[in-house]
């Protein structure tokens, strides 16, 4: 008879529904959460140079919070449920993760138990499964050690939890290190989901609304034609968030990114990434390129860089940056625009009524507007993934949005 396989506990199934919902943070969940209007107004925010990082810090940090309060519950109720929970949880983690098939909710909560990141599962893993289980062994060890060394010197931790009308729960430095340490892991994943999903978002919305203010076009698929754009294209090299088709023969590529002065060497790699030329639909387009930025160090070189490479690049934090843009298509193609000697006192009002009849969902494909307005499902334990893919949730969970 076949060995029955080994069953366990998942770490979802000591969450709320509400909490598990905040898991995913796709853009279709942050438009469910603080809705299309909003949307409209940190757009214009971004478009008159203001920080998207204002409007958008405050989403990550109540995502953070909410989830911590979770983790809480989780530990509290995984050690209600058994005596033996805090000290199984790196092996049951490990458990989990060693399987082929795991939802990306419970992998990031058997992560974090482990105190790991999908990047660190990438760089001390090297997303071998079959590593978890001596990775636990060493974590419960290290940790110990860590206990062992810091109890002469702040003594023994004592006390007790309790939660609502659940039972009371010993609480010792074993409890809080594997609790801080989840939290920890849980913090760095969840501003890397959020960079990834909040940024991909902005960067269509943004991008389409400045090039459908300027009159432009937008098309679904590479159409050619006159006065057009499409977004996030994949050419023969790399990805363009924009492209715009003048007239045949000229375009210009976009590409924007909310990377800050300390990143200067990343904008200018996005500069000399593409080709001056590029065959669309048998035709040949001289193709310029413009890289839009949230700022740039005042001492950086990489404007004049760029321009040797015949790339351009606009800073977002600049006030009114979208009359840079009309100015430099007006210099390269001869464009006219009446943003392009608009007075600055003016342009917002113009921007705020160009933009309330920009249409946002054509920007978001599949991403439907009516869907949104519905209740959102509970999220099992078990579903499926999120729409966003691995890759471009985890492209830099490290870092800040």
């Amino acid at each position: 008879m076949q060995e029955e396989e080994k069953t366990y506990n998942t770490f979802g199934s000591l969450m709320t529904p509400t909490a598990l919902q905040l898991l995913p943070g796709s853009g279709a969940g942050l438009i469910q959460q603080i809705g299309i209007d909003i949307i409209r107004g940190i757009i214009l925010d971004v478009l008159v140079g203001k920080n998207i990082r204002d409007s958008t810090e405050a989403l990550t940090r109540s995502r953070i919070s909410a989830l911590n309060m979770a983790m809480v519950n989780l530990f509290l109720k995984g050690a209600v449920n058994s005596p033996d929970f805090i000290h199984e949880l790196p092996s049951m983690a490990s458990d989990i993760l060693t399987r082929n098939r795991v939802p990306r909710s419970e992998r990031w909560l058997a992560q974090w138990m482990l105190g790991l990141t999908d990047k660190a599962v990438q760089n001390v893993l090297r997303d071998d499964r079959t590593a978890f289980k001596n990775y636990s062994d060493l974590y419960t060890e290290v940790c110990q050690e860590v206990i062992n060394i810091h109890k002469n010197e702040y003594g023994e931790l004592t006390g007790n939890l309790k939660l609502g009308e659940e039972k009371e729960v010993k609480v010792d430095w074993l409890f809080i290190t594997y609790l801080l340490n989840a939290i920890g892991a849980q913090t760095l994943t969840i501003r890397g989901s959020n960079k990834s999903s909040i940024g991909k978002l902005f960067e269509k919305l943004i991008l389409g609304s400045l090039l459908s203010i300027l009159g432009f076009k937008y098309e679904s698929s590479h159409t050619i034609g006159q006065k057009i754009f499409w977004l996030s294209t994949r050419g023969e090299q790399r990805e363009s968030d924009a492209t715009l088709l003048y007239e045949l023969g000229k375009g210009i590529r976009f590409d924007i990114g909310f990377i800050g002065r300390g990143n200067s060497e990343i904008s200018l790699d996005k500069v000399t990434r593409y080709q001056h030329e590029q065959m669309l639909s048998n035709i040949y387009f001289y193709m310029a390129t413009i890289i839009i930025v949230d700022r740039i160090g005042t001492r950086s070189s990489i404007v004049e860089l760029a321009h040797r490479v015949n790339g351009h690049i606009i800073q977002m934090s600049a006030a009114y940056w979208p009359q840079e843009v009309a100015r430099y298509l007006h210099k390269i193609f001869g464009f006219e625009h009446e943003l392009q000697d608009m007075a600055q006192s003016q342009i917002t009002d113009y921007l705020r009524e160009r933009l309330s009849s920009v249409p946002l969902e054509r920007f978001l494909g599949n991403l439907s507007f009516k869907n949104l307005s519905e209740e959102t499902p509970q999220i099992s334990p078990l579903t499926e993934e999120s729409e966003l893919t691995e890759d471009e949730v985890f492209e830099d969970d490290e870092d800040d949005f």
